[in-house]
């Protein structure tokens, strides 16, 4: 659209410059040119219509295109003493706003040869009977302005969209981590579900094995297979109990935080990043009977284990992860023993690819972004400093109110518990006697026969 505008643009200039202003131009030429800008982009939404997408060194070939076309019009029409020089900065501008660092250069030093071209040769500038003979050094300025901007808008213009690539990959990572973490969660969702599901089928089958081993007589060669099934079903009860210790989030509403105390959240979160090297400490301070119930959700999750697993990098020997809370707020604070934030990197701590803590080289990537994202969006503020004797400092702050009071669900759920025990209490019952049954019956079969 952009190159229609501008062949719609070139073609009633042209004719006012000719018709109206009554200047002489090669306009056959002139025209010719902007013809095949007119083919040229006929071509290009074809290949829009069709689906194709230009890679970037298609783009590239198009905007020197662009370059070269408009410096043949203006060496046509006067070179740079042309007013419509300044137009070569458009394909400058836009070719730095989506290509990479190489070919935008690549595009700004063809721009540039243009306009050195272009302030030597061309053809006379379109004036009356009278020349305008523009001076030299007026040219020259023209052209050195031209030039610097030129660069300048290139160089601008890359360095905001790149800032912008950079955090729309940094979000995308983002997003990918948090994606990973949701999986990882429900997998252990669906872990728990299946326990819980298979649970009395498995005690069906151990009723049955149990029968088996008991009624058979002892020199029966099916005793050994009976005995053998009823220690395996034993086994596959133990399995599946272990899966279920994780709370089957299946059932029932889900809270905003569900059931597990905060203290245990943040060593949760921090155990895959223990290492030999490193001790990590976990202390709190509050209330033990208003400890607040958080979730283990996976941006919580992802999020302060990123923290720790920071410190952990960063930290000389020790890390101390420090869970507080009280009527009003819920903090968590990660410090380190190591060299802290240098001032530079403080003032623009969660940014995304940040390239160092202290400024020697020492890439920090993108954990402090993700983990600043995902807690911001459970309704965390994050502080960053360093400390008094030295090593970096990350608190966490949430509002109490975000977290399940614990004396606001002990009742509810135990009545809940009880309910669902006593109706599994009643399942297993009734399948035991069914079976029991179905046994006598199939005993006194055998035996007859």
């Amino acid at each position: 659209m952009v190159r229609w505008t501008a062949v719609s643009a070139q073609v009633i200039t042209l004719l006012i410059v000719q018709l109206l202003l009554g200047f002489s131009l090669p306009l056959r030429i002139a025209f010719a040119i902007v013809a095949l800008s007119a083919i040229v982009n006929i071509i290009s939404t074809v290949q829009g219509s069709r689906g194709i997408r230009l890679g970037e060194g298609d783009t590239m070939m198009y905007l020197l295109y662009d370059v070269v076309e408009l410096s043949a019009l203006l060496y046509l029409t006067g070179g740079l003493q042309n007013p419509f020089a300044f137009l070569l900065l458009a394909p400058v501008a836009v070719g730095a706003g989506i290509l990479s660092r190489l070919r935008t250069i690549i595009l700004v030093l063809v721009a540039l040869s243009m306009e050195a071209i272009l302030g030597v040769w061309h053809m006379p500038l379109p004036w009356d009977a009278d020349h305008l003979a523009l001076p030299l050094l007026y040219v020259f300025a023209v052209w050195l302005a031209l030039s610097i901007s030129t660069a300048f808008i290139a160089a601008y213009t890359w360095s905001v969209t790149a800032e912008g690539r950079q955090m729309s990959s940094a979000l995308a990572e983002t997003r990918l981590a948090l994606a990973r973490e949701q999986r990882v969660s429900a997998v252990g969702a669906l872990a728990a579900a299946a326990a819980h599901e298979l649970g009395s089928p498995l005690g069906t089958i151990a009723v049955i094995a149990k029968e088996l081993s008991r009624d058979l007589p002892p020199d029966s060669p099916f005793g050994e297979d009976a005995r053998l099934l009823l220690s395996e079903s034993a086994r596959c009860r133990t399995i599946l109990a272990e899966l279920s210790q994780r709370k089957d989030k299946t059932e029932g509403p889900i809270p905003p935080f569900d059931l597990v105390p905060i203290t245990a959240l943040a060593q949760a979160a921090g155990e895959p990043y223990h290492t030999a090297s490193v001790t990590v400490d976990y202390t709190s301070e509050g209330d033990a009977k208003t400890q607040p119930l958080a979730t283990t959700k996976p941006e919580i999750m992802h999020g302060l284990g990123n923290l720790i697993h920071n410190a952990a990098q960063f930290a000389n020997q020790h890390v101390e992860v420090f869970v507080y809370w009280d009527a009003r707020k819920v903090e968590i604070t990660v410090t380190d023993d190591g060299p802290g934030y240098s001032s530079q990197i403080l003032s623009r701590i969660g940014e995304p690819y940040i390239s160092t803590r202290l400024g020697d080289g020492t890439h920090m990537g993108l954990g402090i972004f993700i983990a600043k994202t995902l807690l911001e969006n459970t309704g965390a503020s994050l502080i960053f400093s360093n400390a008094e004797d030295g090593g970096a400092v990350a608190r966490v702050i949430w509002s109490r109110d975000a977290f399940t009071d614990p004396h606001n669900i002990a009742e509810p759920k135990a009545s809940s518990a009880k309910h669902t025990q006593h109706s599994r209490n009643q399942h297993d019952e009734r399948a035991s006697d069914s079976l029991h049954r179905l046994w006598q019956r199939i005993s006194r079969g055998i035996g007859g026969k």
